[in-house]
């Protein structure tokens, strides 16, 4: 496909070579697995100097205890040809959240990019319960995780990225503006707004962030392929379409990278105010920059979930993959 849709052969828009973010610095807060380490990847192989931060450690997990730790992600950043410098924090702790962009500035001068992705709530996720029905400790750990960390680490790197004109955050969320205007009931009332209160802190940095140059963007990818949605249907990226099977609409579902790339076109696109405050999916971002996941499809998630899946159709992914 690379030849014929102006994309590389990883899938980015604008053909093979080049570093579009070379001196740029990022800032992956949360890319120890999915979404955040794919996206730490992507930013690097762009060109741009990652810090990824994170829990889980070769020596520590945390309360998610999966395996996947931020040194393997630093080692996957630099395997793509970029650099990168995995730090161990809890971003829970403003005094370890200070240390990592004071080490930034210490040793970069600048902080260009800040990818909000901690969560580590879903292990708190119980589907189809009603507020009083489920466990307020988990609840609001759940709501501590998925906020709290966003803006305790925007709260201090923020004056670092206005110290230049250009800065981006992205708010890593899960849903379309359009999905969330629902309420999400499966998921469960603090999920629902630990997912929408991201998108709104989006909104919030954009507005304030614009008198330095800078803006704020809220991303969601769609199905996505985590290493724990993959162990959840017992398949691996290699063959994920073994899962189908099982359950038909994960035909729609998109890998990490698809993510990573989303990200990292919206970080090298000079226009990128014009997403300001706004949340976007990765299927959107590709049928605009023109990149394409890792088998060359480009998958538009939210609006099958919309047409098909929650309109109670079969299964059938053509025209939107």
């Amino acid at each position: 496909m690379g030849e014929t849709d102006g994309t590389d052969e990883t899938g980015r828009a604008g053909g093979a070579g080049g570093a579009p973010l070379k001196g740029r610095v990022a800032l992956v807060a949360g890319a120890t697995r999915g979404a955040g380490r794919a996206i730490a990847v992507e930013l690097g192989r762009a060109g741009a100097a990652v810090y990824a931060t994170g829990r889980t450690t070769r020596t520590a997990r945390s309360e998610m205890d999966r395996p996947e730790t931020i040194e393997e992600t630093a080692e996957l950043v630099q395997a793509a040809g970029g650099t990168a410098t995995a730090i161990a924090a809890d971003h829970l702790d403003p005094d370890q959240v200070r240390a990592v962009t004071e080490r930034i500035d210490a040793e970069q001068g600048r902080l260009d990019i800040l990818v909000n992705d901690v969560w580590g709530g879903d292990v708190y996720t119980v589907f189809g319960k009603r507020l009083w029905e489920l466990s307020l400790e988990q609840g609001l750990r759940q709501l501590r995780l998925g906020v709290d960390t966003h803006i305790i680490t925007s709260h201090f790197a923020l004056p670092l990225i206005n110290r230049e004109p250009g800065g981006l955050v992205v708010e890593m969320t899960d849903g379309t503006a359009e999905a969330n205007a629902e309420y999400r009931s499966s998921v469960g009332c603090f999920y629902d707004l630990a997912k929408v209160s991201v998108q709104r802190l989006a909104l919030a940095q954009a507005e304030e962030m614009r008198a330095a140059g800078g803006t704020a963007v809220a991303v969601t990818p769609g199905w996505l392929r985590s290493e724990m949605m993959l162990d959840a249907f017992g398949v691996t990226e290699a063959n994920w379409r073994d899962a189908v099977r099982h359950q038909p609409h994960f035909c729609i579902s998109e890998s990490p990278a698809y993510t990573g790339r989303a990200v990292a076109a919206l970080a090298a696109d000079p226009d990128r105010a014009r997403w300001a405050g706004r949340t976007v999916s990765s299927g959107g971002m590709a049928r605009v920059y023109g990149f394409t996941d890792t088998d060359g499809s480009r998958p538009d998630a939210w609006r099958y979930l919309a047409e098909v899946q929650w309109a109670g159709r079969p299964a059938d992914c053509t025209g939107y993959r």
